[in-house]
């Protein structure tokens, strides 16, 4: 589980630098718009990819140190036990399921015969990004559900130890 948690950590900490050269981006974006007079339609799509990516590459991040939205009703009230097995549940029940569906949904969208990288896919806009930008970000799509797997692995083990500790008291 600790080698999952480095991998996790570091991609986290890596897409978070996206941020920095996203602001960096505007800026110049804004900066050609009005001093000199010209825009380039790869460098706003530039931004809204890395946004995407920060998103895409970030969630598990995100899910790893609980700052993810939770709907929070009861989970407060109960002890450690209790939020493990809340967690646990929840985990198997959506988390894993969610992230399943959505790997099987994405992968020929991707990969398959029709997919971005068979098809060489470049951008929609005249001047945008060309191949294999739009794949490398749909390729995301694909990473994203495997980092959410890899967490919930982690999640449930940490469940795991919550609840044999708790037995062993």
């Amino acid at each position: 589980m600790a080698v999952l948690e480095r991998v996790n950590r570091w991609i986290g900490r890596s897409v978070a630098w996206l941020t920095v050269l996203m602001v960096f981006n505007t800026v110049a974006i804004i900066a050609a718009r009005d001093l000199f007079g010209f825009g380039r339609i790869w460098m706003q799509e530039l931004t809204t990819w890395m946004h995407a990516a920060v998103f895409l590459l970030g969630i598990a991040y995100t899910l790893a140190h609980d700052e993810h939205v939770r709907v929070d009703i009861f989970y407060q009230r109960f002890g450690e036990r209790g939020r493990a097995w809340i967690d646990a549940i929840g985990t198997l029940i959506l988390l894993v399921p969610t992230s399943l569906y959505l790997l099987i949904a994405s992968w020929n969208y991707v990969f398959g015969p029709l997919g971005s990288w068979a098809s060489r896919e470049a951008s929609a806009q005249a001047g945008g990004l060309g191949f294999p930008a739009p794949a490398v970000l749909k390729t995301f799509m694909v990473i994203m559900p495997i980092l959410l797997l890899l967490q919930s692995v982690v999640i449930l083990g940490r469940c795991m130890q919550t609840l044999r500790r708790g037995a062993s008291q």
